[in-house]
């Protein structure tokens, strides 16, 4: 079932505080927001912003959208738990998902999150170390 899409005009943004005025930069609007995705003259991020606004688009595309983005960087993901996330969170938006089995699928992907933070900030913390010998074997070298 295709989401039903209503006609927008730009003032149903305004409730969103957009950084830049859509009526003075392109005119008169009314259309859905597919004539907003079409629309040329449009940079992407202000597409994807408007796409995203609540009461633009349901509940279930947005959560698709958001899946389709995450499966663009899968390739990225180097642990499970994140990649299971994805999994669930379409599972959910396809109705063959839990809010339980969602929520714990979330902790387990900010836990792999946290982790991968923490391997990356002592990764850095280990670069920075090499970089102070690597400089004062060079200042003795050159003494």
């Amino acid at each position: 079932m295709k989401p039903q899409l209503k006609t927008l005009a730009w003032s149903d943004f305004d409730q969103h505080r957009p950084c830049y005025s859509p009526q003075e930069t392109y005119g008169d609007f009314s259309g859905t927001i597919l004539d907003i995705l079409k629309d040329e003259r449009i940079p992407n991020a202000h597409k994807t912003w408007a796409f995203t606004r609540k009461g633009i688009m349901d509940d279930k595309t947005l959560r698709l959208f958001a899946v389709r983005c995450g499966r663009q960087v899968q390739h990225l993901m180097e642990d499970e738990r994140s990649i299971n996330a994805l999994d669930v969170a379409e599972r959910y938006a396809n109705g063959l998902a839990t809010r339980e089995e969602l929520a714990k699928a979330r902790e387990a992907a900010w836990e792999a999150r946290e982790a991968a933070g923490e391997a990356a900030w002592e990764a850095a913390w280990e670069a920075a170390g090499a970089a102070r010998a690597a400089r004062a074997a060079v200042k003795a070298a050159l003494a």
